[in-house]
């Protein structure tokens, strides 16, 4: 729990937590249910954005606009689609970033690419890009009509039992889930928080019991229903 205990690096250091997290997350073996296919899927890159806010260490994450086609109304982290400009993942993640929270990509320290991950429900081959956010600037959702919210979500309120749930979703499957910041972080981004969390031991016990039903008409805006 070091690294949650709001001490700074400083001068835009990358703080040694975060050194060994890349280390590990670069390594680490991808869970069965967000393995890619051998063949098929867009490609797409995720911006996974530490930084040090007033709470201690913080994740940058976005609300999607509930009017979108993919992902509408969910919380997740910035990024999209890998564009024929874009020169690979990491390029693809700031210019999305940018786009959609108004983030300065030149504050950010790219400190390592992630295993492809794959989203089954909208056919995203996702590579995550994990950065350090060694000069924070103000951020905001760029285009209104796709994001709805731009949070710093601090790593002591993911990792607090009290805001950690399961979401059982029409399958019957059922995956992690976060009530922070006013939202509920489910799905993709929820799984990739919960091994994160794994990763860098800061995971601590949490009440598994606690399982909210993701219905059918619910799922395409994002929001389960909280008293489930």
């Amino acid at each position: 729990m070091s690294c949650l205990d709001g001490r700074r690096a400083t001068d835009g250091e990358v703080p040694g937590w975060l050194t060994a997290l890349a280390a590990a997350a670069s390594a680490a073996t991808v869970p069965d249910r967000l393995r890619p296919p051998e063949v098929g899927g867009r490609p797409a890159a995720v911006l996974i954005l530490f930084g040090l806010g007033s709470s201690g260490p913080d994740l940058l994450l976005i609300e999607r606009a509930a009017e979108l086609r993919d992902h509408a109304g969910q919380p997740a982290f910035p990024g999209g689609a890998i564009d024929d400009t874009d020169t690979g993942a990491v390029a693809a993640a700031l210019r999305e970033a940018a786009e959609e929270t108004g983030l300065d990509p030149a504050g950010v320290r790219v400190l390592a690419v992630l295993p492809e991950l794959y989203i089954w429900r909208s056919h995203f081959r996702v590579t995550p890009v994990l950065g350090w956010w060694q000069s924070p600037a103000p951020v905001a959702p760029g285009d209104p009509a796709e994001i709805a919210a731009v949070v710093r979500v601090p790593v002591a309120d993911l990792a607090s039992p009290a805001n950690r749930l399961l979401i059982r979703y029409p399958s019957g499957q059922v995956g992690p889930a976060f009530r922070v910041a006013g939202l509920i972080v489910w799905g993709f981004t929820a799984a990739v928080l919960d091994q994160l969390l794994a990763l860098g031991g800061w995971e601590r016990p949490w009440d598994a019991s606690r399982v909210t039903t993701l219905g059918p008409a619910e799922q395409p805006a994002g929001w389960p229903p909280l008293g489930a």
